[in-house]
Order: structure tokens, then C-alpha cells, then sequence
């Protein structure tokens, strides 16, 4: 498993048509007027990643396995969304588990398409979205100490909700002045305004390599923001091609990474997450780490009983693993390590682990 992501905007921002292309789907109508998505879609996606591919070959594998990332797109947020306006904000709660949010801006020129506020303004469109993103996550906190007041939470638990409440009414999203455990209380109840986010600027197709007049107000707005410029209209179409002709329209249109492989790196990148990798005759497959993970906690990923049960990781990078041929090759060469309960996995290591039964 990999990482699941939100999609939050403006009503005809491009959302259902970037959901669509990222999941080479049509689960979401994409229509030229506010609110034309309603319930939530879901879709997962592989992550693409040649190292396994080379690894399935050689194994001679029976069954490739990707790691996936799982997109979740919602209605349109407007203005006044917490007070009922639009749609209201109650689908919010449908993305509060997610591990990031997209948050997805319009940044280009269209007399063909309606602005849900009849001008093309990124910076506003982003604190529409901040805006709304704090009142819910008010209301939310708001319910829990009314709870609390019937004694279901402990003092702990009230005294980080009060904290968060003041600052959040105050506009301030950071978690700076808690402790540990005051944060995983927090994190418990998923509020929105401490996910990690990424902006994605969807642009024309001409503003698709080197961005635009919007991409640079939004980069200049938000420099300690990661933010990917991409063209759902352009996305759509590559979905539709086979490899080759992907390929061949990318190199055409100048664009060296579909949208899908800039949200993945900036994804990877956001989350701190590692790809490790088991190989052998039944399958091969990838597998997601937080970075730093130790061995143990990494074969948890595969099975929980492999944590309490774990002897020891038998190790190679995938570079070498490829380079030799297989674990028995990459030993002979003096590439295979055995490591213990302390190591640190790495991003690329195909392991194999041993464990009591």
C-alpha cells in the first residue's frame, strides 16, 4: 500500500477530469457547471516503478504487485461552504483520512469554461480553500469538547483540543507549541488543516512545460510549497494512448513525466516514504515504508506477525540485484548483507526476511 491523497477545489477547477486521468477512469463526470460531482469517487492506481518490472523478469515471477496510491475526489468548496453555501462542507469528512490533499487551483483562461467566481484568481481560489478547510476543522474540534463535556475525554485530551481550538480561530494551522502527545491526539480526529499538501496548478496546454502568469503568483505566494504544474485536458488524452504513443505524443508536447509521476515523486518526497521490494519465483512486488523504518517494522508491512517473529533480513539493492541476476548471484559477488533488528531499510533494497514460524 502506498499513500492515499484528497482532491480539494473550486467547483470546475479541473478536479473530475484530473480524477479521471490519474485513474484512467470515467467514474467522474467532468461537466462545464458547478457541483457536477457530488458523492465522493475513488480510484486506485499503480505506482509504476521500472526497477520491479526488471526484478519480475529476472525472478521469473508468476505475479507482479505494485505499490498503489489511492485518489479521493470530492464536491467543489465555495466560499461560505461551512454556512451552507454550495454544497456545504459536510463531504469534507469523506477525505479525513487521507495521508495528503491535493489542492488543486484553476490557472488558466477560458471564456468556454465558468469560473465559480467569474474571474481566474489562484491566490483567492487557495484561501477559499484554506478558509473552508479551518472552519471545518473547528466544527469538528467544537463537537469533541462539547463530548468532552459529558466526560467521554480525558483532561489530556481537552486541554489539546482547547489549544488547537485558539489557535485555529486565530488562523494559525501550525502544531509548534504541542507536545507528543497532544499531536497524536490530534491526529486522531483528521483534521484536514494539518495534512500535508501538495498545490497543483492546472494549466492550458501551452503553459504545460514551463507554467504561466498564475503558476508564478502561486509559486511566489507559496515558495515553501511543493508545486507541480499540470494539464488535466493533456493528462486525459495520454491515458487514452498506448505506451508507445504516449511516448512518442510526450516527446512531441516537451513533457518528460505524466502528472501521474510528478504527484508520486512529490508524494514520496511529502510523506517521507521509501519503496522496498520482495522477489522470488511466486512474485514480486513493492512495498511502502515510511523512511528510517526499521527491519522489523518493515516486514510488519507484509504480515504483523513478522515484527514480533523476525530473525533477520537478508539484503541487496535492487541496482545490484539487476546488475547480478538474483539473490544467489548478488551473493557470490559479495553484494548480499545480513542485517539485524536496527537496520534501516533503504529506498531500492530487495529484501528477504527471516523469520521463527
Amino acid at each position: 500500500m502506498g499513500f492515499k491523497c484528497g482532491i480539494v477545489g473550486l467547483p470546475n477547477v479541473g478536479k473530475s477530469t484530473l480524477f479521471n486521468a490519474l485513474t484512467a477512469s470515467k467514474n467522474a463526470e467532468a461537466a462545464n457547471f458547478p457541483f457536477c460531482t457530488i458523492d465522493p469517487n475513488i480510484g486506485i492506481v499503480d505506482v509504476p516503478d521500472e526497477r520491479l518490472d526488471q526484478l519480475t523478469k529476472l525472478s521469473n515471477s508468476k505475479k507482479k504487485i505494485y505499490t498503489n496510491i489511492t485518489f479521493v475526489d470530492i464536491a467543489g468548496l465555495v466560499k461560505g461552504a461551512s454556512k451552507g453555501e454550495g454544497l456545504g462542507n459536510k463531504f469534507l469528512s469523506h477525505i479525513r483520512e487521507v495521508d495528503a490533499i491535493i489542492h488543486l487551483v484553476r490557472c488558466f483562461d477560458s471564456d468556454q469554461i465558468t469560473h465559480v467566481n467569474s474571474e481566474i484568481n489562484p491566490i483567492n481560489d487557495l484561501e477559499t480553500i484554506k478558509t473552508e478547510i479551518l472552519l471545518s476543522d473547528i466544527d469538528i474540534i467544537q463537537k469533541k469538547l462539547e463530548k468532552g463535556k459529558k466526560k467521554t475525554l480525558s483532561a489530556k485530551e481537552i486541554q489539546a483540543f482547547e489549544k488547537k481550538l485558539d489557535l485555529l480561530n486565530k488562523g494559525d494551522e501550525s502544531l509548534n507549541n504541542f507536545d507528543e502527545e497532544e499531536k497524536k491526539i490530534l491526529n486522531q480526529i483528521g483534521l484536514l488543516s494539518q495534512k500535508p499538501k501538495i498545490i497543483v496548478c492546472n494549466v492550458d496546454e501551452e503553459s504545460v512545460t514551463n507554467g504561466n502568469k498564475y503558476t508564478e503568483i502561486v509559486k511566489n505566494n507559496f515558495p515553501n510549497e511543493k508545486v507541480v504544474i499540470i494539464c488535466a485536458d493533456i493528462e486525459d488524452q495520454i491515458m487514452g494512448l498506448d505506451k508507445d504513443e504516449r511516448e512518442n505524443f510526450m516527446k512531441e508536447i516537451g513533457l518528460n513525466r505524466t502528472g501521474l509521476n510528478k504527484l508520486i515523486r512529490e508524494g514520496y518526497d511529502l510523506l517521507n516514504l521509501d519503496t522496498y521490494f520482495t522477489s522470488g519465483p511466486e512474485e514480486s512486488r513493492a512495498w511502502t515504508v515510511k523512511k528510517n523504518t526499521q527491519a522489523p517494522k518493515a516486514a510488519a508491512v507484509i504480515h504483523t506477525d513478522f515484527e514480533k517473529n523476525f530473525i533477520r533480513a537478508e539484503a541487496v539493492s535492487a541496482e545490484d540485484f539487476i546488475k547480478f541476476g538474483s539473490f544467489e548471484k548478488c551473493k557470490e559477488n559479495g553484494k548480499l548483507r545480513i542485517e539485524g533488528k536496527e537496520y534501516i531499510v533503504k529506498d531500492g533494497d530487495v529484501l528477504f526476511f527471516r523469520v521463527n514460524p
